[in-house]
């Protein structure tokens, strides 16, 4: 609270307050991090948390816009403040997602739907600088250490296949970097790669093998802000070490790499990745861990763990059964042998509508059996998924159970635990998805309290226990349901036993092969059992346990 002294307007005084800081002593876990277990919280940057209201308007962009398509004032140091406050420790967060932070262009484009600015930051115009109204290096870098203090990883988003718009203020790259037309039709490979995603949307040539300079607009902008010299510098000296041509694709990938060797960021989700030469993307693994290396060797007091670095792509339409392939028609492709160690899973909002057992044993199967050793990124809701699981909000419950306590890395999307409405009225398309966060229902409406409450009891228990996500699925009983899940590797082992759709009261659960005596926490009501005769009997006013070994 003792920040908010700094605002100067009643109305930003209330809004601020959801965004206060405090202090609390972190506990460490013993239980290793593993990324197939892990939960991920996945937010827009801009429509987060207002952390400072000193960068809410840049470069003019005060043009009037369509319903939720104007920067609204999410900033970097609004998601350091949550993480502060311990928002995401409750919510049994380990590792978070935040929406492009470098400079966006300046220009608004019209749609058909209102002037858009880039508050999404998806539309770059500099990948060397951030964006202020997003903040500054100095607050990602704060971002970066206290996410760290917390346990917590950071995941950020890279995109190669395009800039921003051209507009007046942001005209396009040279025809070398970049091609605008034709658009995608997405018939095959080349109508899907080797276009243009929009009419108007700059797709940078990653296919191309001419070597290139440096856009000149680009350049110049360097040049104004004085820094010309020390970017070429460095370029210079990242095509002598590694050997790379200068042709489009590497210096995105120098540009990008920089946050890792400057900041120690754990991980990238990479966008459009079907839209892009499947190559890029086995080069940036590539030099991603190298720079990850690099940052350790350099800060060896701040290294979190021996994990590799964290790559997870966007194939838009991929699903797990799909398993290695994605089919363009004319042209399969195998992303993760590409670079990457996951991909995100968009069949995973329709297979929540399945049963319990069959939703848990179908995706045990694949990632244990041909898709052991990589991983999925499932989720119901998204930034740019028109048709989410439970659009409505209506089962809440629910979408926790089947997205938390599922096979895979589990991405919540900014809202999922607080029913943030994914229908907004006067927003058109996916600025339905992008509302700002709903903090203050969440702090005067007691069912919204009670949604929350159950998604911080399954996110801690997710995060506490890498067998929920990582490991195998074993079901115990049919009628009550019950399963277990064990992960081990190494000395480490871990097992849970979960059973879901009890009656509320008392309840005797068998347990399977936990040995007479074996004491049982359920986690979710703070109960304490032992097991007799192969069974727990337990009494809470629940429909679920969350049975942890003490």
């Amino acid at each position: 609270m003792k920040r908010l002294g700094t605002y100067f307007f009643l109305i930003m005084l209330f809004f601020l307050s959801a965004c206060s800081s405090t202090e609390k002593t972190i506990v460490e876990k013993e239980q290793p991090f593993v990324w197939q277990g892990a939960n991920l919280y996945f937010l827009l940057t801009d429509r987060f948390c207002n952390g400072t209201t000193d960068n809410d308007v840049n470069f003019d962009r005060d043009l009037p816009t369509g319903k939720l398509r104007g920067f609204e004032g999410g900033d970097i140091k609004g998601i350091t403040r949550k993480i502060e406050e311990e928002y995401f420790t409750d919510l049994g967060i380990n590792a978070i997602w935040f929406t492009p932070v470098t400079e966006q262009i300046h220009g608004a484009v019209d749609e058909g739907t209102g002037n858009t600015y880039g508050f999404h930051g998806y539309w770059a115009k500099d990948w060397t600088a951030l964006d202020p109204n997003f903040g500054t290096k100095e607050d990602l870098a704060e971002l970066v250490r206290v996410a760290h203090a917390h346990g917590i990883r950071i995941v950020m988003d890279a995109v190669i296949n395009h800039t921003g718009p051209a507009t007046k203020k942001d005209p396009a790259w040279e025809k070398d970097w970049v091609r605008v037309e034709p658009t995608c039709t997405y018939q095959n490979y080349k109508s899907t790669v080797e276009c243009t995603l929009t009419d108007n949307l700059p797709d940078i040539k990653t296919e191309s093998t001419k070597e290139v300079g440096i856009p000149a607009v680009l350049a110049e902008k360097w040049k104004n802000e004085g820094r010309y010299d020390q970017e070429v510098k460095e370029l210079d000296e990242f095509f002598a070490r590694t050997g790379y041509p200068r042709t489009p694709e590497y210096y995105l990938i120098k540009w990008l790499c920089d946050y890792i060797t400057e900041y120690g960021i754990d991980g990238y989700r990479s966008d459009t990745v079907k839209h892009t030469d499947p190559s890029v993307w086995k080069h940036f693994r590539k030099e991603c861990e190298y720079a990850f290396q690099t940052w350790k060797k350099n800060h060896p007091e701040k290294v979190l763990d021996d994990n590799k670095f964290y790559s997870v792509a966007e194939v838009y339409g991929y699903g797990i059964s799909n398993e290695f392939v994605y089919d363009y028609g004319d042209k399969k492709v195998n992303y993760y042998a590409n670079g990457f160690t996951d991909l995100i899973n968009f069949e995973f909002k329709s297979d929540a509508n399945k049963d319990y057992e069959a939703l848990f044993t179908k995706y045990s199967k694949i990632l244990h059996g041909d898709l052991k050793g990589y991983g999925v990124l499932n989720y119901i809701s998204s930034h740019d998924d028109g048709s989410p699981f439970d659009q409505k909000r209506e089962k809440s419950m629910e979408a926790a159970n089947k997205l938390l306590l599922c096979p895979g890395t589990s991405q919540v999307y900014y809202g999922d635990e607080s029913a943030r409405p994914l229908i907004i009225d006067g927003a058109v398309g996916d600025a339905n998805l992008r509302s700002f966060m709903n903090w203050d229902q969440i702090k005067s409406d007691k069912e919204t309290q009670q949604i929350l409450k159950h998604w911080q009891k399954l996110g801690s228990f997710r995060r506490n226990h890498p067998a929920v996500g990582a490991g195998i699925h074993q079901m115990i009983s049919k009628e009550p349901y019950v399963f277990s899940r064990t992960y081990q590797k190494g000395n480490y082992k871990d097992q849970v036993i979960v059973g879901l759709d009890l009656a509320k009261g008392a309840k005797e659960l068998p347990v399977g092969d936990l040995k007479n005596g074996t004491k049982l926490r359920d986690a979710y009501s703070g109960k304490e059992t032992v097991v007799k005769d192969g069974k727990a009997n337990i009494s809470t006013d629940f429909n679920l346990v969350l049975f942890e070994i003490i």
